[in-house]
């Protein structure tokens, strides 16, 4: 098979894990919403005593429409059409009626399948072995992992979705980047190294989330993510009430920073920042002076460390880095 085949109508596979990968619970919620938009019904499972710590990642227990209450393990599922239900009675049983003006639409939208669950505690190579192997029963073509990372981004600009492959063929195509990062990875890193050493070629569409408002859900960067999805695979996805759920979160937050001086010039800076990247006059060399001036605004050097050349204080992100540092 073509490498760079499986992006223009072919079956496609969406993913989104909970947890590490999941900022704002923006990729999760992209691939929940086309699950929904296209009816999708689970066609495999990983059995989820072999790879999840449940002290770690709890389960919950629901309540139905009945009435009655059940126990929801956390686990990973690949959902497909209705037609690749593995009997006639799973299918009928897990139709569900979408109106013309609310289903998926485009080229591949009838093949698409959706993968989603929650990050495992062990055996990652396993789990990603076993689930790759299920896209390649259900005759996969193309990956493509959601996920959602906070960074500084000022909640009133576009947020930002950046989109890479190491596929070669996939890069030069659509114009794709490859990431230079190195450090910890979550689990999507370990799929996207296995679903490339089968032969299914991947995707990956990471959207940045304000770090300041992390404690919510970020219908805004759902958005983003489903816009680049669009682009990427020609897809039409409709989107229902999010719109307005994103303005409304973006309003939220507008009333948040209304009532503290020091969020305000926090956001305030990260918008002076984001602006100058994208001005059109903007150069390399202006954008890279004008992250530094960012960097030495919020007290860091370019190294991550702080002005005084020491680590910044206390352990891991700070969750209000707007608030004055101690003397």
């Amino acid at each position: 098979m073509n490498q760079a085949a499986g992006f223009e109508g072919g079956r496609l596979l969406v993913v989104a894990f909970e947890g590490w990968n999941d900022a704002g619970e923006a990729a999760t919620g992209a691939a929940k919403l086309l699950s929904e938009r296209l009816g999708l019904v689970e066609i495999a499972a990983v059995d989820p005593e072999l790879y999840f710590d449940y002290q770690f990642t709890r389960p919950s227990i629901v309540q139905g429409d009945d009435g009655s209450r059940r126990i929801e393990w956390p686990g990973a599922a690949l959902s497909g059409p209705a037609t690749a239900a593995s009997s006639e009675a799973d299918a009928a049983a897990s139709v569900v009626e979408i109106g013309d003006d609310e289903r998926v639409t485009g080229p591949g939208a009838d093949t698409l399948h959706v993968l989603l669950g929650a990050e495992p505690a062990r055996s990652w190579k396993s789990f990603a072995a076993e689930l790759v192997d299920q896209a390649l029963a259900a005759d996969i073509e193309g990956v493509i992992l959601l996920g959602a990372m906070l960074a500084d981004a000022p909640h009133t600009r576009p947020l930002s979705v950046f989109a890479s492959s190491e596929n070669r063929e996939l890069r030069d195509r659509l114009g794709l980047d490859r990431s230079t990062y190195e450090g910890p990875v979550g689990i999507l890193s370990v799929l996207a190294d296995q679903a490339e050493r089968a032969g299914m070629p991947t995707i990956s569409l990471w959207a940045s989330v304000p770090h300041y408002v992390h404690n919510a859900p970020s219908p805004k960067a759902v958005l983003a993510l489903l816009g680049k999805l669009e682009e990427l695979t020609g897809l039409s996805i409709p989107r229902g009430t999010l719109e307005e759920e994103a303005k409304t979160w973006e309003s939220g937050v507008d009333a948040l920073a209304a009532e503290d001086e020091d969020m305000a010039g926090y956001i305030e800076q990260l918008e002076r920042a984001r602006d100058a990247v994208d001005a059109p006059e903007a150069s390399g060399e202006a954008i890279a002076q004008e992250f530094e001036r960012y960097l030495r605004r919020r007290g860091d050097g370019p190294d991550g460390r702080d002005g005084r050349g020491e680590p910044p204080r206390g352990e891991g992100p700070r969750d209000e880095p707007w608030r004055p540092r101690d003397a």
